[in-house]
């Protein structure tokens, strides 16, 4: 009776219902880790059990239903001597593993990655996207991330895949050599380089990235208000065609008294335009004639010549020939009258200098006697 009990107590069903969405990993919990010979094991589809006995990764199985009996358990059987023709049951730990996709993991650089555009020169990159992940070697796995973890989520990995992802993403676009603003029409392409890069390492994890967007490449800040300023001088270009398009907007609105003033005097201006630009008849406009050369400006006047007048020994001056000729009239200045100008050798008499033109109009001093 009590070996009957005991064969019943260990009569198993092993299986894994998940509903939580996230978990990648979850041991299956029994007393003690014992099974018994003969247990049914059931792995759905999206699921893996992978058996770990006496610390050793002993099999993988894919899904199905199994009865745990030594035909269908090839390497499990070789680690340990069964007794009592395997009825008694055996310790071993199940991990249930999920190998459906993981979908819409965020992805995104924490530091700017330097790049150097053609245009632009050094500028700083800002990246993001999704991605989706997928348990695709159980064993591997279970060793080289799970370890001994019952429950193991997707959280708990994706901060090492983000962090591969970004180290490639560094090295993909610094290298990659297109221009910044024609990085936005290559994102497929980046993204299949960098799925590429990184397929290796992820598989060194047991793992593989089905798919992998980029979703958006920023530019600084400061570069896009730049860039803002070259679109809006771009589109208000042509500013007439501007305002003609805003003007028959308002004239193809019924019941808009302003629409039909700026129509009417539109109208009029196209119509004074379209006379001006067509020839009598409605003629090609004529070219319009070679505009005439520019003659030259004419040269700045010399400098008016500066005089100075000695008397008494002393010097007087500068004067200009204007204030030489108020002095002649007034007898200040005779012919005697010895003189200097800059470029000459000394001072001279002012009728053997060029001021002598201006005692033209003086009589010369009367005749002794009269």
């Amino acid at each position: 009776m009590v070996f009957d009990f005991l064969k019943g107590e260990f009569v198993d069903v092993i299986s894994w219902l998940d509903d939580t969405r996230d978990t990648m990993v979850w041991r299956f919990e029994r007393r003690g880790q014992a099974i018994k010979y003969g247990a049914k094991l059931t792995v759905r589809e999206g699921q893996a059990a992978v058996f770990v006995h006496e610390g050793q990764l002993a099999d993988v199985f894919g899904p199905g239903l199994y009865m745990l009996e030594t035909n269908n358990m090839p390497i499990m059987t070789t680690l340990q001597h069964w007794d009592h023709g395997f009825n008694s049951p055996f310790k071993s730990e199940v991990y249930f593993v999920n190998t459906t996709r993981f979908n819409d993991l965020k992805w995104g650089t924490k530091n700017p990655i330097m790049c150097r555009d053609p245009e632009f020169g050094p500028v700083r990159l800002r990246a993001f996207g999704t991605y989706s992940m997928r348990v695709s070697d159980p064993g591997m796995f279970l060793k080289e991330i799970v370890g001994t973890d019952g429950e193991f989520t997707a959280d708990e990995i994706s901060n090492q895949i983000r962090n591969v992802i970004t180290q490639e993403m560094s090295r993909v676009l610094a290298g990659s050599g297109i221009p910044v603003l024609d990085m936005a029409a290559n994102t497929a392409d980046l993204a299949r380089l960098i799925a590429t890069a990184i397929a290796p390492k992820i598989a060194e994890y047991g793992l593989v990235l089905p798919e992998f967007y980029i979703e958006n490449i920023s530019l600084p800040e400061e570069v896009e208000k730049v860039l803002d300023k070259r679109t809006s001088m771009g589109i208000a270009g042509d500013l007439n065609k501007y305002m003609q398009f805003n003007a028959a907007e308002a004239m193809g609105q019924p019941g808009n008294g302003m629409g039909a003033m700026m129509g009417a005097g539109m109208a009029a201006g196209m119509g004074a335009a379209m006379g001006q630009n067509l020839g009598p008849w409605g003629a090609a406009p004529a070219a319009p004639a070679a505009a005439a050369p520019m003659a030259p400006p004419p040269p700045p006047p010399p400098a008016a010549k500066q005089w100075h007048v000695a008397e008494n020994g002393a010097t007087k001056g500068p004067f200009g020939e204007a204030d030489l000729a108020t002095m002649v009239q007034s007898g200040g200045l005779t012919r005697a009258s010895m003189v200097w100008s800059a470029g000459m050798e000394g001072w001279k008499p002012a009728a053997d200098t060029e001021l002598s033109r201006l005692f033209a109009m003086v009589p010369p001093p009367p005749p002794p006697g009269l």
